[in-house]
């Protein structure tokens, strides 16, 4: 049977993958993944190409009855957009779907019978950070969107998102119009990471091409006419350097203000922060010694760092010389005397089983890749607890392998729905070492 792109398949859906693409199978028998489809429902599709060993396949006629779990997509750039893969699905269901990854995650590391809660739901309208991709057209125009479904080399112009916060979705049109006028500095393409601070917009622009003085004084009346604090700019991958500033830059993590550098990483919702704060806070054990000082692993800025402080002393490690510099200067700034900010490369040096060993909580919140090497030196040297705020169930069911092979087992864990309608989910989840009481 044929897999050329443009042939067509009538396919069965059975299931859903990590990826948020129903699976079918083809006469013979070989995998295909069907974008914007639901379990139960029969569809004729369009080979589009390959996605790894199987065949990704564009749906165009549904055969059979809608699944009784589909709702109406809400957004006009739904199926072209790539931020979005599952606005098509019923929330109970979908929610659910969203549990179940974590509930597998554990599993596969080992825990088949954790303690996972209901998914914690994150409402339409209220992601208050957007890594937005930018290309330049002909004739000058301006694509400014997410990246395109089934191909990020592509971006999807968008004029509405029903994810993104109002504030961030008034400024597309603007934004479009400011820099089709940026010059030399956008040539082809670039990126613009946009962070909803308490005190505004607060953006990074990535380009192609040299910021000129003209190019700066149109930036400075774009931050004044729309109320933006500060555009930082950057060529490329370089250090970003501040292009316009009107006035202070600020955000409230867990009640104390951080001034983050340009583009930080913040948690994506107020209130999945809100979620994660409350879970980490909650895993902490009832009792611990009162100069007890908990260690927090890849801190950023101090998003559960200063919700720690709350607590307990923390020593927060971060490898990023200018998100480290932030909590810092915010930790002093408050007279803090229960956080203390250092500076280290987790991945270049990581907590080894001795330092590990005189802490009686780890909590770590590593990148998208996870943290392999660490948690399995934390497993070594006995911590008594482990909390793992994750944004990759993959590397979650990896990095706690080494956890379930130890003899730790789970206090309980915590799906929260940080991004909406997509595949990706949050979580927390607290390991404690043996079976003594909470």
């Amino acid at each position: 049977m044929t897999t050329e792109p443009g042939a067509r398949l009538d396919l069965a859906v059975t299931a859903l993958g990590a990826a948020g693409d129903g699976i079918a199978r083809d006469a013979a028998g070989r995998t295909v993944f069907v974008p914007r489809s639901l379990p139960g429902e029969t569809w004729r599709a369009g080979i589009a190409g390959r996605r790894g060993d199987a065949i990704l396949a564009i749906p165009e006629t549904l055969l059979s009855a809608p699944s009784a779990e589909r709702a109406e997509a809400p957004c006009p750039h739904v199926g072209a957009c790539g931020g979005c893969a599952l606005q098509h699905w019923q929330a109970a269901p979908y929610l659910a779907w969203k549990r179940r990854k974590l509930v597998d995650a554990l599993a596969r590391a080992g825990f088949p019978d954790a303690p996972v809660a209901e998914t914690v739901a994150t409402p339409p309208g209220t992601r208050r950070r957007a890594d937005l991709g930018l290309r330049r057209g002909g004739y000058g125009a301006i694509r400014l969107g997410f990246h395109a479904a089934g191909d990020p080399a592509q971006v999807t112009d968008i004029a509405a998102c029903h994810v993104l916060d109002p504030a961030i979705v008034v400024l597309l049109d603007p934004l479009r119009a400011v820099l089709k006028r940026l010059g030399p500095a956008l040539r082809r393409e670039g990126s613009v990471v946009v962070n909803l601070l308490d005190t505004g917009p607060d953006l990074l622009l990535r380009t192609d091409g040299v910021l000129d003085a003209a190019g700066r004084a149109l930036l400075a009346a774009f931050a004044t006419e729309h109320g933006i604090p500060r555009i930082a700019w950057a060529r490329g991958n370089d250090p970003a350097e501040t292009a316009a500033q009107r006035g202070p830059v600020s955000i409230h993590l867990a009640g104390t203000p951080v001034s983050p550098p340009p583009g930080a990483f913040l948690q994506a919702s107020p209130g999945g922060e809100t979620a994660l704060q409350a879970a980490v806070l909650a895993g902490l054990p009832k009792r611990l010694p009162p100069r007890a000082q908990v260690a927090e692993l890849y801190a950023g800025v101090g998003t559960l760092s200063f919700a720690l402080g709350s607590r307990v002393r923390v020593a927060a490690f971060e490898g990023a010389p200018e998100a480290v510099a932030a909590l810092a200067a915010a930790v002093n700034a408050t007279v803090n005397p229960r956080i203390r900010a250092v500076r280290r490369d987790l991945d270049r040096q990581p907590m080894l089983p001795k330092e590990a060993a005189t802490y009686p909580v780890v909590v770590l919140d590593p990148p998208f890749a996870g943290a392999a090497e660490q948690v399995a030196l934390l497993a070594r040297a006995r911590v008594p607890r482990v909390i793992y705020v994750s944004c990759n169930p993959a590397a979650l069911a990896r990095d706690a392998a080494p956890l379930a092979a130890a003899g730790y087992r789970v206090v309980s864990a915590l799906p929260v729905d940080q991004f909406l309608w997509s595949p990706h989910l949050e979580s927390v989840t607290v390991f404690a070492l043996g079976q003594t009481a909470d």
